[in-house]
């Protein structure tokens, strides 16, 4: 067994460099060879070190093996894995490696085939199978193992971190550095295998196979979480689907976990309305205070607002569309967390510049609110792994179910208003009116109860406006799951609504057509429910 100490030192002689990933590729090899490090390599790798001046071997020369089967067989040779792996200071591996001419290697460099990339970009299934590296993640996983002699490199940012330890102490490495990069090399690799396990489940049709693997890649360390006592980071997968995640930060403090939870929330919100339609979302705490649809971005605005303008104090503000010049300078006179819109033209980008704190988000896209996708959440003990809801519903999928049809008008309130239903913690009852929301309801234990509370959001909102009548009147209602009784139903009409859309399937559907049939209520059913817990 080894007696070496993972903080030794260890001198840099040789190295093994293979990579599809060439930045930095270069200069990194003139470093090591400034340090007088012999250089292997194959392919790609050594040509592009060879046309640069840097002296390279070829893999194939050092194990005395020709590179074979299009390139399928090259480094996995006992020569290279023998030399990362063998324990310097053990008698028998030294044994061994004198018999069979095993030279140490100190040094591997490797980052493996796009396999990532080659999904992205729609490749077909055989280009894809040749894009899985398996030279690669043997060597990285050998030389991870054997980090107490080995350093291991799979990304180029890491390249610096080697070369200023190699400056520092005489050509070595230390074994602290070592240990952080043996860490980070089994990390790629982990999330290069989970890529193509999922990858292949979707090939196999598998939605849920039998081993969840995760994997994404730190994009920054947060202050804190949700609180202050707790810790935070934020993950990116590598999904191109416009969002928090994609998008550029124009200026602003840095965002928090909440900043980043409710812009989510927000973005993915007006991407349910086509950018021919501008909208516009007020986010706070995940829930919608007010979403408008509008002439422009300002009317859309002002109309949101008007919803719940003292929620929408320290809120979110999401638009489907360029942010323009005339809806930023509105946005800028409360106090607002952070706007996200796929662009913004010169004059917004003026206007939001004088509030220095505020974030601007620009993701140049909208998400496809109908396109498939998967959400995650964690319980003790284990996760939940369910289909994004992307259930949509249109003028065609509604069934009248009430003695009165609703108008034009009313159909097409109540079209917004299941939509926006989709984005409100249950249970949730939406007030709409005009194309924007008058009062929301939302993550009530009680149905009833979240129609109160949006009642009485739409005649604060009235007062706020001067108004004595409550906005809520002549508006229509929207329930994110059945009405169980008929009590929540007469709340609304009590509160002004004319027209009710709602998923139906409740043993007391009958009871709650007719008390909509009493009450002069249109009512229209979707058969499909959007719970969000």
């Amino acid at each position: 067994m080894s007696t070496a100490s993972a903080n030794d030192l260890v001198v840099i002689k040789r190295a093994l460099i293979s990579v599809s990933d060439k930045d930095g590729l270069v200069e990194f090899g003139q470093a090591l060879a400034s340090h007088g490090v012999e250089i292997l390599s194959t392919g790609g790798t050594a040509k592009a070190l060879s046309d640069a001046g840097v002296a390279v071997r070829e893999v194939s020369d050092h194990t005395g093996f020709p590179e074979m089967m299009d390139g399928r067989v090259k480094t996995l040779h006992p020569t290279v894995h023998g030399g990362i792996l063998a324990l310097r200071d053990d008698p028998e591996h030294a044994r061994a490696m004198t018999e069979h001419d095993i030279a140490a290697i100190d040094l591997v460099v490797v980052n493996l085939y796009p396999f990532e990339a080659t999904v992205a970009k729609g490749a077909d299934f055989a280009s894809c199978i040749e894009n899985i590296d398996i030279g690669g993640p043997a060597m990285i996983r050998s030389a991870a193992k054997n980090h107490a002699y080995v350093a291991v490199v799979t990304e180029p940012g890491d390249y610096a971190a080697v070369t200023e330890a190699m400056t520092a102490n005489g050509g070595a490495t230390d074994g602290t550095l070592r240990r952080s990069l043996a860490a980070r090399a089994y990390a790629r690799t982990g999330s290069y295998d989970a890529a193509i396990s999922t990858w292949f489940a979707a090939q196999q049709g598998e939605a849920f196979p039998n081993r969840l693997v995760v994997a994404a890649e730190k994009n920054s360390e947060l202050r804190y979480g949700e609180n202050p006592h707790q810790q935070a980071a934020f993950y990116t997968t590598g999904s191109a689907r416009p969002g928090v995640a994609t998008a550029r930060q124009l200026q602003g403090k840095e965002l928090s976990y909440n900043n980043l939870n409710d812009t989510d929330a927000a973005f993915e919100l007006v991407g349910e309305f086509d950018p021919g339609e501008a909208a516009v979302a007020i986010i706070k705490h995940a829930n919608p205070c007010g979403v408008a649809v509008g002439t422009d971005l300002l009317d859309a605005y002002q109309k949101a607002l008007r919803c719940d303008p003292v929620s929408a104090f320290g809120g979110i503000i999401a638009t489907n569309r360029p942010l323009d010049g005339a809806a930023a300078a509105a946005m800028v006179e409360i106090f607002t967390e952070v706007i996200i819109a796929p662009d913004a033209d010169e004059a917004a980008r003026a206007a939001i510049a004088a509030k220095k704190n505020l974030r601007l988000l620009l993701t140049g896209g909208l998400p496809d609110a109908g396109a498939p996708g998967m959400t995650l959440k964690s319980l003790a003990g284990g996760y939940l792994l369910q289909s994004r809801d992307s259930g949509r519903i249109g003028r065609d999928d509604v069934e009248v179910v009430s003695k009165r049809a609703p108008s034009d008008q009313e159909m097409a309130d109540l079209l917004l208003a299941f939509r926006i239903c989709k984005h409100v913690k249950s249970n949730a009852i939406i007030y709409v009116k005009d194309g924007a929301t008058v009062g929301i309801g939302a993550g009530q234990m009680s149905r009833v109860d979240s129609a109160r509370i949006a009642a009485r959001k739409s005649e604060d909102a009235a007062r706020e406006m001067g108004q004595s009548v409550s906005l809520a009147k002549g508006s229509v209602v929207a329930s994110d799951a059945f009405f169980p009784f008929a009590d929540g139903l007469l709340a609304a009409a009590e509160a002004g609504a004319t027209a009710v859309i709602q998923p139906g399937g409740s043993m007391r559907d009958a009871e709650v057509i007719a008390a909509a049939d009493e009450a002069s209520l249109a009512m229209v059913m979707t058969g499909m429910r959007h719970f969000r817990h």
